[in-house]
């Protein structure tokens, strides 16, 4: 038995599909339930790169402080002015959603602003299509698109070997006990 539940109504991110529509640019303003810090040494370079590369848009600024970027619902981003920045991209990278027919325009948008800043795409053995993006303070971003979900793929056997199955393909709770 599985603790697993389908929950996807909580989440803006979109079924994975060809068909896919990403939601709109939220420009609500909610308690945000975790987003990343990222110093910069100029914050008007990594805005232009966060805004024309990776596709958020400034929310607000505090003028030479902080700015508070978005894309989606829960996608939020602060970059704030710092004296120093890491040398090298750390091991550690924060990933995005989105869907499959972002990847090739967030890839060519990135690589017309920082043209070596791309790594990928690559597809991986979770289902999904992903870009890492080193952008220019050295955070590493990556950006993950689920790909349809095929039950006979090598994928759909990984997941449902940790116990993810897709809904509808074995019985609930419920309706193992009647």
């Amino acid at each position: 038995m599985s603790n697993y539940y389908d929950a996807f109504e909580m989440s803006p991110v979109p079924t994975p599909g060809p068909d896919a529509v990403a939601p709109e640019l939220c420009r609500g303003i909610y308690g945000m339930p975790a987003f990343p810090t990222i110093p910069t040494g100029d914050l008007a370079a990594s805005t232009d790169f966060w805004v024309r590369g990776l596709g958020f848009f400034e929310l607000f600024s505090i003028p030479g402080t902080l700015v508070h970027l978005r894309r989606w619902a829960f996608q939020d981003v602060l970059l704030v002015s710092a004296a120093e920045t890491p040398a090298q991209p750390p091991a550690m990278s924060v990933s995005f959603s989105c869907v499959l027919n972002q990847i090739d325009p967030l890839v060519e948008a990135c690589r017309a602003v920082r043209p070596n800043s791309v790594d990928g795409p690559r597809d991986t053995p979770w289902n999904t299509r992903d870009v890492e993006v080193i952008t220019p303070e050295n955070a590493r971003i990556i950006f993950t698109a689920g790909k349809p979900f095929d039950p006979a793929s090598q994928e759909a056997r990984n997941l449902a070997a940790i116990g993810i199955t897709p809904p509808g393909s074995r019985p609930s709770d419920n309706e193992e006990h009647v």
